[in-house]
């Protein structure tokens, strides 16, 4: 009996998903799914897998105390089988690599309407994989986008998820509670970019993330 989990923080988002989803069918013309559960947060989602293995779950990267990222590294670690498709409104250039090597089999980004998530999510209980074709070429990238994003791509899981947070306009305080860290420690993260990636104070973190489409 085929199951899905739905790893999301925002309740509307679990709900189209839950409505979307438990409508496909097989090639039987058969729910696609028996089952549908709904995390918030991603130490529910590990839960919930722990317990009762579902046989898709959809991450959403964004999350209360664990990133996505980090959950990803979870489900290694602990070696707990499930195929995860990403659902994120993270830019793809910058993540699908590290969603791979995290062992997700998809990539959908949020602002594709939800056919597109459809697909990965036959795709993977296909047995197959499904990430974008991302553009490689160089032409239209300055030098300096290039080197910047080197220094994003040697960024720890961590450092990019926190990065995230503060381009966004959350406050230390604001992370700490969000990723069950102290306030102290997001401070050191806080001065660590600012170092790692050259730049001057926070507003400048800001417009390095906007000219990296990272905001």
């Amino acid at each position: 009996m085929s199951s899905l989990l739905i790893a999301d923080d925002h309740p509307v988002v679990r709900a189209a998903l839950k409505m979307v989803l438990g409508a496909l069918k097989d090639a039987n013309n058969r729910p696609l799914f028996q089952t549908i559960a709904q995390s918030s947060t991603a130490i529910d989602a590990l839960l919930a897998i722990r317990e009762h293995s579902p046989s898709l779950v959809v991450l959403d990267l964004q999350m209360p105390g664990l990133s996505g990222l980090e959950f990803l590294a979870r489900l290694q670690r602990e070696r707990l089988p499930s195929r995860i498709v990403v659902f994120t409104s993270h830019e793809p250039r910058f993540y699908v690599e590290r969603c791979m090597r995290g062992g997700a089999m998809g990539f959908v980004e949020k602002s594709n309407d939800l056919d597109e998530l459809c697909k990965a999510v036959k795709a993977l209980m296909s047995g197959y994989t499904y990430f974008p074709r991302l553009d490689t070429s160089s032409v239209n990238q300055s030098l300096l986008q290039m080197d910047e994003q080197k220094m994003i791509d040697r960024l720890s899981d961590r450092e990019l998820t926190i990065f995230q947070h503060l381009v966004r306009g959350s406050s230390n305080k604001e992370i700490a509670e969000r990723m069950h860290l102290s306030h102290k420690t997001v401070s050191t993260y806080k001065t660590r970019l600012i170092e790692k990636l050259n730049v001057k104070s926070l507003v400048h973190l800001r417009d390095f993330a906007q000219r990296n489409h990272l905001i």
